[in-house]
């Protein structure tokens, strides 16, 4: 069945039942994780810190799926891997959409 307005989109592993090779999981295991969005927040600001545009990079990252996209600087690529990059996307949506209303 063909997703439905309003419906979130599946991780990519999840889409036509095989994990992508190329796709990166995040570490659900690990106690300390952080939510998507306050991560997203962190990784901002730690380029931002670092001299670099985090625009830029972020947008880069989300277009190529490439995290050489976004320096290391402060963990930032670190940080970038433990999120889902589809649920970075929503998070981005959701976050865009409430600040137009």
């Amino acid at each position: 069945m063909p997703p439905q307005k309003g419906d979130a989109i599946p991780p990519r592993s999840l889409r036509n039942g095989a994990p992508s090779q190329m796709h990166m999981e995040p570490n659900n295991s690990e106690p300390n994780r952080i939510p998507s969005g306050e991560a997203l927040k962190k990784i901002y600001k730690l380029l931002e810190e670092g001299g670099y545009d985090p625009v830029g990079q972020i947008v880069g990252y989300l277009l190529s799926e490439d995290p050489t996209y976004i320096t290391n600087v402060g963990e930032a690529r670190k940080l970038l891997r433990d999120i889902d990059r589809d649920e970075m996307m929503n998070e981005l949506v959701r976050s865009y959409m409430g600040d137009q209303k």
